[in-house]
């Protein structure tokens, strides 16, 4: 039996324990109308516990007996043919059926995960694979949509990458998993955005505040990690970390920052206390993109032909491969200056022997141009175009940014939360400098 079913259902004969009290006082008042409304309310709770008793495959008759004769009593009392002593068996009955609940059937939790990038499924990984391992529990993988955003604010086309994820992870698409039906026990989130987000948005029906109505347990787990723990103080109160019931932070240092900044936002707008404890709600447990990393090797993973074909030499011997990452936040900071730059980068590194690039933008690049910078999308664009068409390095814009780092010698590039991720490889890093061309 679900977890959050169980519950419920002893939630409500605790409450039918207390009807039990009130019928009694009202028997003995002669209160007979307001004793009749507290029956029905006891025989429709009965019945809503009998269905799901019912509706569990491990289930016997014995409780629903148990809730038929519990009704009979009801009934009894209804009609004036049962005394006050009658309302006595109503406890014994209902406590037995409790009994039986917790002490007979077995727990199943059900954990639902809704990624929306396939690129920031790494965020989510571990956490997911220690919940299908877990044999107390259905995990389910559902990716939500998200949608664009036009410099107004007004949304635009809207992209599904369901089929972008990995072919070991069992999909669900997000019109077959009706959340408030199935109420999950728990549910991973990587966005913590909702309407917040200049770039994107994902569907309304999956934004933290609504999906908070849906579940017992709301947990976001942040999509990246940054340098040092040092997280920024504009992500750390934003409507993930808000309603998230808990919040899985990197570090210790990135806790003590979420923390701080909370009680800040709390004083701000008092409202101390109406979001959580933030000492209870950030947990330092470390974040599954570090999980990633560690486990995803050279010798794992596939590359492409075309990919084969640059780094392998005609003799058989390896070229080096040099990560170029590429960052929203230098595009936005450098505007033209930043294009400069990567050109620049390419013209260095195009007749180098043995040195492969592999350019890797972040994902949200175009998106971010398009929506925040329109008036470089152009140039942007025309310099992706001019590197595919030359074909002397690699492009990645694929959702496996691993593949990437284990196949790489070096990192060059921005500093964002993939230097972070990269020095767990123990591989060189030289950050990009764009006032250098």
């Amino acid at each position: 039996m679900r977890r959050w079913v169980k519950n419920r259902i002893i939630g409500c004969i605790l409450d039918m324990t207390k009807h039990h009290t009130k019928i009694g006082q009202k028997l003995l008042q002669k209160e007979g109308n307001e004793m009749h409304s507290l029956l029905v309310q006891c025989q429709e709770a009965a019945i809503r516990i009998g269905n799901a008793i019912e509706a569990d495959e491990e289930s016997d008759e014995k409780a629903v007996r148990k809730l038929e004769d519990y009704c009979e009593v009801l009934y009894l009392l209804s009609t004036g043919k049962a005394a006050y002593d009658a309302v006595q068996k109503l406890d014994s009955y209902v406590l037995d059926v409790k009994e039986y609940v917790v002490n007979h059937l077995s727990e199943k939790t059900e954990a639902v995960f809704f990624p929306y990038k396939a690129s920031m499924w790494d965020s989510l990984e571990s956490v997911w694979l220690a919940a299908k391992e877990d044999s107390d529990c259905d995990a389910y993988v559902v990716p939500v949509p998200y949608f664009d955003k036009n410099p107004d604010g007004t949304v635009s086309a809207m992209h599904d990458e369901t089929d972008d994820f990995p072919a070991y992870v069992p999909i669900v698409r997000w019109q077959d998993y009706d959340v408030a039906a199935r109420h999950p026990d728990v549910i991973y989130i990587h966005n913590p955005y909702d309407q917040a987000n200049k770039v994107t948005t994902v569907h309304p029906d999956f934004y933290a505040k609504e999906l908070k109505k849906h579940t017992e347990l709301l947990v976001y787990i942040p999509y990246f990690v940054c340098m040092d723990g040092r997280i920024p103080e504009h992500l750390c109160v934003l409507p993930g970390t808000m309603y998230a019931d808990k919040v899985i932070v990197q570090s210790q240092t990135a806790r003590e920052i979420y923390i701080r900044e909370f009680h800040k936002f709390e004083e701000e707008f008092n409202c101390s206390g109406k979001f959580g404890i933030p000492e209870e709600k950030f947990l330092a447990l470390g974040s599954p993109k570090y999980d990633k990393v560690i486990s995803t090797k050279r010798e794992d993973v596939k590359m492409p032909e075309e990919w084969l074909e640059k780094i392998i030499k005609t003799d058989g011997s390896r070229r080096k491969v040099l990560l170029y990452n590429t960052s929203v936040t230098q595009l936005l900071s450098g505007e033209e200056k930043f294009l400069k730059k990567i050109r620049s980068v390419f013209e260095c590194l195009k007749e180098k022997e043995d040195i492969v690039l592999l350019w890797r933008p972040h994902p949200l690049s175009e998106t971010t141009y398009a929506a925040m910078r329109p008036q470089w999308m152009d140039e942007y664009v025309r310099i992706v175009a001019e590197y595919k068409r030359e074909n002397w390095g690699i492009y990645d814009d694929t959702p496996d940014l691993h593949r990437a780092i284990a196949v790489s010698d070096a990192y060059y590039g921005d500093v964002s939360s993939l230097v972070d991720l990269y020095r767990l490889t123990g591989k060189p890093i030289m950050i990009q400098n764009a006032e250098v061309m």
